[in-house]
Parts: C-alpha cells; structure tokens; sequence
C-alpha cells in the first residue's frame, strides 16, 4: 500500500509558504529520502487550507515538480513522488535507445547514413579560413552563410540567427519566447523532443489533428479561440508522419491565422533532404513567423548547424538570452557549411542521398505491401505505421530483435502507431523485418490500405 505523508509533518516544514518555497522545501526533502519515492502526498486542498494559502499555490508548487519529473499524478488520484532526481531532462528522447544487446536491427532513431553524407575535408579547410576566426564578436551569422542561405530561403525575412543544430534552434525559441502556463498549439503527433522542451518550460501543449496535408485548418481555428502563444509545425516531411504541407494547405492554414496573433514557428528539420518545397506561411504573416532549418541530416549531424529567420525584435531576444551561453555559432562551421551549399560535388551527393533514402524507404513499403499491409509512400528517414497496440508491437518486435520508436514518445493523443527508421535498414534483414511489422501491427491488411 502506497503511505500517505503526514500533512502536519509537511506543513512544519514549510517556512515559506509561496510556489517557490513549496516546491523548494518539498524537492529538498525528496532529494535526502525525508520523503520516499512512491509516497502519496496530502491533498492540495488540505495542504493549501493548513498552510493559509490559496489552492492554486500549491497546484503552482507541484506543477513545477511535475515538470521535473519528481512528481506525478492529478485529480482525485492524488500526487505522489515518482522520482528523487530533479534535474530538468527530456524524458521522451532518453527513453530512445539502449534496448541492449539483444538488440539486432536498431530501427528507432532516424538518423542520417554517415556513407550518404559528403566529405567534410574540403569544406572543414574552407572553415578555417573564417573571417574574424577566433573572435569574441558576437555575430548572428556570417555573412558567407547568410549569403548563401537567401536564395533557398522560403520566405522574406528581417533577421537571421545561425544556431547549434535544428533542436538548439528550436529550445532558444521556446526558452524565450514561452512562460510557464502559456498555451502552444502543435501538431499531434511532433517530434519527441519539442514536446520535451514545452514540458520543461509548463507550457499547455493544444494537440493539433493533423491528415495527409497537415495540420486540419479547422482544428487550428478552433484552438485559436484559447489565445495560444505559439503554434510550431513541420512544414514538409513530418518527423513522425513523413507527411508535408501542400500549398493549398498552407493558404488554408493562413486564413485561419487571419486576426489572430499567434506565433508561427516552422521547423524544417530534414532540410534538403526532403523531395517536397516549403510553402512557409512567412510570406503572408512576415512579422510572426519564425523559420527554423537544420543542415545536420542533410549535411552532418557533427557540423552541429541551423538558421533561423525571424523578424529583428524578436532575434534580438533570442541572441540575448543565447548571451548567457556560447553567445555564438562557430564560425568554422558557418563557413564549412556555407562553402558546402556552392560546392556542385557536395551538392551532387545531397541529391544522391535524398534519391537512395527514397529508394530504402519504397523497398521496405513494398516488401509490406507484399504481405498485404499497403501505406502511404509519403517522404523522410522512416515510415509511419498504425498498429492496434503499441505495447504489443513493441514487445513483438523487441521478442525478435528489432527495436522502433513507439508513438507514445511523439504524440499527445491517444492514436496508435510506430515509426520505423528506413535511413539504415539493414538489406539483409529487410524480408524478416517486413514479416515482424506486419505481424506486430494487428490490424486487418484491408484496414491499412485506406489513406492513414
């Protein structure tokens, strides 16, 4: 039987009765074991009456240690302590990876084939001839890079910011842009970690139901009407999905921003190695789009590279909060990358690169199809599959030796499904691989051939 804590014992100990010191007094006793892992909290109501303080203080206080993952539980089932570790992390993205050794055919990450990537010693040689090297400048982006990058940029832009990777782009904006308890549209589902960074920050997460186009205009219509903050998408091949934005998409997902004052945040992050263009609504709403692109599928995951384009007031805050860390991107790396994005043999293997991991992709979709299970062709890294139980095609797949990353890891809702990495399949394995998808999907190969 899970033991209730005292609620006088608790309330002596609280010197300071605010949010802050609620959750500052409560997180110093789970950290030294006064309070156990698996203890049952006093009710909010109970502790707030004894303390003096309002409900919503406490709510605030175990709010916070919610987000750090120390507390868990709401409602008439109460709060109790998950965890003694409180340290801010993204619990999502750790949970991927170390499915030990009985592991034979990792397919849970969909990382970039390093033998599809182009050589990075002609271009790491270019770096280190970076103007201004070894500068304590605090520079937004070189100006080779920002040259380079304009003519692919989708749409009109104030300012741009080079930033450490696709992810890193993506948390500067949240950590400046959003408090705690604002509310965020984003699609459901997104990628693992952005829906880690709005844990981290309290912001209220509004899933958005999304089809083979993207984001449902009528679902963001009705989601505007809570005065969101920000609204995040992937405009073109979804991490999850594989699905893109189409143009007439897009222009629907306008009218529904009409009169609102929302953020637009778009992350891009298969870059170039997407088949499909970005139709980014920063053309029609110019002064609250934040653009956001990674070159580390396309270009290398170790040149640790994106840009992100936003109007100049807001990327004067997002370089003011950077102040507190590295303040600015390597120039090394801005210029290898800028170099690379006019190099033709680079961009040669770019585009070699984007046309097998298609291939790879239609090979395991046609081995499927084979076996009665037909799925959308879609675009990416890996292929989106509806299943009828996660739990059960996990433990199916992990019974032979394949791990896969499970929905629950990138969705808000309660919609069924896995993701299969197609970047690095292994060809020898491809025919048993298929057999065990179709075996741990559970659902009728009629079922799947229908649009999902």
């Amino acid at each position: 039987m899970t033991p209730t804590l005292e609620l006088d014992w608790l309330a002596a100990r609280i010197a300071e009765p605010s949010v802050k010191g609620i959750a500052l007094i409560t997180a110093t006793l789970i950290r030294e074991g006064a309070i156990p892992v698996g203890t049952q909290l006093p009710s909010v109501r109970d502790l707030a009456e004894r303390l003096g303080v309002s409900p919503a203080t406490v709510s605030a206080a175990w709010g916070q240690l919610k987000r750090q993952k120390v507390l868990a539980g709401k409602g008439r089932s109460g709060v109790w302590v998950c965890g003694d570790t409180l340290t801010p992390r993204p619990v999502r993205f750790e949970k991927i990876g170390n499915y030990g050794n009985t592991i034979k055919a990792d397919l849970a990450m969909s990382s970039p084939d390093p033998q599809l990537l182009p050589d990075l010693r002609a271009a790491m040689l270019q770096g280190i001839q970076a103007p201004n090297l070894n500068s304590y400048q605090r520079e937004l982006i070189t100006p080779s890079l920002l040259a380079a990058i304009r003519p692919r940029w989708p749409m009109p832009a104030d300012a741009f910011l080079a930033t450490d990777g696709g992810f890193d782009a993506m948390n500067l904006i949240v950590q400046t842009l959003i408090s705690p308890g604002e509310k965020v549209v984003i699609e459901d589902p997104t990628a693992t970690r952005l829906l880690d960074m709005l844990d981290n920050v309290g912001a209220e997460v509004l899933p958005l139901a999304c089809d083979e186009q993207g984001p449902l205009p009528g679902a963001l219509t009705m989601l505007l009407q809570k005065s969101p903050a920000m609204f995040i998408y992937q405009p073109r091949t979804h991490s999850a999905t594989g699905h893109t934005v189409s143009e007439a998409r897009s222009q629907a997902l306008a009218q529904a921003l009409i009169g609102s004052s929302t953020l637009i945040v778009e992350d891009d992050g298969i870059g170039e190695l997407s088949a499909w263009p970005v139709w980014s609504l920063g053309n029609i709403f110019p002064q609250r789009t934040l653009h956001v692109r990674s070159f580390s599928k396309a270009y290398g995951p170790d040149l640790r590279l994106a840009v992100l384009s936003a109007p100049l007031n807001l990327v004067k805050r997002l370089q003011s909060y950077r102040n507190f860390g590295a303040s600015w991107t390597s120039r090394i790396l801005q210029e290898a990358v800028a170099w690379m994005l006019h190099d033709p043999q680079t961009q040669q293997c770019v585009a070699a690169a984007r046309t097998e991991y298609a291939a790879r992709r239609r090979r395991l979709l046609q081995a499927l199809a084979q076996r009665g299970l037909r799925l959308p062709e879609r675009d990416g890294l890996s292929v989106f599959i509806p299943v009828e139980s996660e739990q059960f095609a996990m433990i199916t797949l992990a019974a032979r030796g394949i791990a896969v990353l499970p929905g629950e890891r990138c969705r808000s809702g309660s919609g069924q499904f896995i993701r299969v990495s197609t970047s690095m399949m292994p060809a020898d394995q491809l025919e048993s691989i298929a057999d065990a998808l179709v075996l741990a999907c559970g659902i009728e190969p009629e079922l799947l051939s229908a649009d999902v």
